[in-house]
């Protein structure tokens, strides 16, 4: 028997958003049989790695305890050595200040093969996001990327004359850096940018000088961060889009108007700063430059799993930072009988009720099943609700032929196109919790009504780790559902709703069902889609996010909140 040959990947994992995650390393990690992690890898990444694969966090965050750089070489080998495909998954680039060379020198004595995976490197990614440019013809016409982790190895005397210093890991030692380039002739008045956990939802900015800069942050834990000095930095105001939104850290105090009125520690908005005044005490804290709507807004979307890809998508085209909580788990019914039966006797039926994506899925895997085609429901109308439904059924190769204009099930009797007198309909669904309002309806029009399970909804054992994070952090701005199953399961896994930190937060429904759980359960809806799909609920939440009335009111929030 041929001994199966492992091999070690390399992967740059980006600044920290999935987002941001290149395709290649994306299908790398579903891949993976072994994932070794440093502590700064978000979250979302290590859900993308099959169930079955080891995860082993080695650290490598400064100050913290790490995995000895000697164990983590020999992890690898031994795993290659094993047959398995070994993600090392690293922040940023692996080449950039990553200590890539010891694991390849390690990988090469043992004969390992191995292959090495680009990341974007925060010292790229970090300025761009918030709308700073390295480069300039006129004021940056070329910049210096440096670790101060050591800074006294560093010749800060050649980094003084350079434009554009983008500085990593050098939170700890900021003082020291201000000290040695104002030794060496920098200007007080040189713009600061200080940048931490960039590219995630908890991404904050100081802005500030040389001479202001470790006054402004004292207090402040600067782990990770990125430092950006220059006068580039004074560009990022006019590279802003004109209709780019207020966006605010709920940590903070509001924006002044102006510098004049500032104190020491007041807090405002980027582009109020007025640049190179060795006077100033302003400085900010701010999220992602952009004129989308939703930009440097968090949306946790509570939908079942492995089915909430298109509406988080029309969230990050809106500029949202997506954080994805699976609160529901489709599973096939406790028995296919009914629904096997019904389907051998589809042309005893008048018409066939589909009011989920799920319905739709589930019965035409078993109409399949059954060595059957849509040409069974030749003689048979079908009726759907939601475009979603719709939109699955087209993709079996049919049209509805009819769909209730207001996109749910209670709305589909009072519009529906004939008479339910004698009418035999099938209705596949799920196997239990489901509402009956609409079996109910059907009945008492005269029509028999004939109930299959079709699948069954669950919740899942425990809650998405990047989840359960960002609201214990109390970092994410909208809550999003889809169902009351999804409020109903939420409140499952987060345990008592009454002690969950939701201040601040806007929760947002699809529809009126929805909105009276989430009332019963969470004590309020702020937002509901006026029209009950899910391009809808996303039309909401932008309008939410734009109104004026809503920035008072997180003006209004942040006030009352210590700094």
């Amino acid at each position: 028997m041929t001994e199966r040959t492992g091999k070690v990947y390399l992967v740059g994992a980006g600044p920290g958003d999935i987002a941001y995650l290149t395709v290649k390393a994306q299908h790398l990690l579903v891949e993976a049989q072994v994932l070794v992690y440093d502590a700064l890898v978000d979250a979302q990444l290590l859900e993308l790695v099959p169930d079955s694969c080891l995860k082993l966090d080695v650290g490598k965050r400064g100050g913290q305890p790490s995995t000895p750089q000697a164990e983590i070489n020999q992890l690898l080998v031994e795993h290659c050595q094993q047959g398995k495909q070994v993600v090392r998954l690293k922040s940023g680039d692996p080449f950039i200040f990553g200590r890539s060379t010891s694991e390849i020198q390690a990988l090469i004595t043992a004969g390992c093969p191995f292959e090495v995976v680009p990341g974007i490197s925060s010292a790229l990614a970090a300025p761009l996001l918030v709308g700073i440019p390295l480069t300039d013809p006129v004021m940056s016409r070329g910049f210096t990327v440096i670790t101060a982790h050591e800074p006294d190895v560093l010749d800060w005397e050649a980094l003084a004359r350079m434009e554009t210093l983008v500085i990593l890991m050098g939170g700890r030692n900021l003082g020291e850096i201000v000290y040695q380039l104002q030794r060496y002739g920098r200007s007080l008045s040189t713009p600061v940018a200080a940048i931490r956990w960039a590219g995630t939802p908890q991404q904050q900015v100081w802005i500030a000088t040389l001479g202001t800069i470790v006054e402004q942050t004292r207090g402040e834990s600067l782990s990770p961060t990125v430092i950006v000095i220059g006068e580039v930095i004074g560009l990022r105001k006019y590279l802003r889009s004109p209709d780019a939104p207020v966006v605010l850290d709920r940590r903070l105090n509001p924006p002044v108007q102006s510098s004049e009125s500032s104190t020491p520690s007041a807090r405002v908005s980027l582009s109020d700063i007025p640049m190179g005044s060795d006077s100033q005490k302003t400085s900010s804290l701010t999220t992602q430059n952009s004129s989308q709507p939703l930009a440097g807004k968090t949306i946790l979307v509570t939908r079942a799993a492995g089915q909430s890809g298109e509406f988080c998508l029309r969230l990050q085209e809106e500029g949202a930072t997506v954080i994805e909580m699976p609160t529901l788990e489709i599973t096939p019914p406790s028995s296919w009988e009914e629904l096997d039966n019904a389907i051998a006797h589809l042309s005893n039926f008048d018409w066939l009720i589909l009011t989920s994506s799920n319905g739709v899925d589930y019965f035409f895997e078993r109409l399949e099943a059954q060595n059957q085609d849509a040409r069974a429901l030749a003689g048979v109308k079908i009726a759907v609700v939601g475009k979603k439904t719709a939109q699955s059924l087209r993709q079996q190769g049919l049209q509805p032929d009819f769909i209730p204009p207001a996109f749910v099930a209670d709305s589909l009797v009072e519009y529906f196109p004939e008479s339910l007198e004698g009418k035999k309909i099938l209705f596949p669904r799920v196997e239990t919790g489901g509402r009956e309002v609409l079996v109910k309806e059907l009945t008492a029009q005269g029509a028999e009504v004939i109930e299959v399970a079709a699948y069954q909804s669950r919740c899942p054992e425990a809650i998405a780790p990047a989840a359960l994070d960002a609201l214990q952090r109390q970092a994410v701005d909208v809550i999003t559902f889809a169902s009351s199953k999804t409020v109903q399961f939420f409140g499952q896994l987060v345990g008592e709703i009454d002690k969950l930190p939701l201040q601040g937060v806007c929760i947002a429904s699809i529809g009126p069902q929805t909105s009276k759980t989430c009332l019963s359960l969470l004590g309020r809806v702020d937002v509901e889609a006026p029209e009950y799909t899910l391009d809808g609920l996303t039309q909401a939440i932008v309008q939410w996010a734009t109104s004026e009335e809503n920035v008072r009111d997180r003006l209004a929030h942040n006030s009352n909140i210590d700094c």
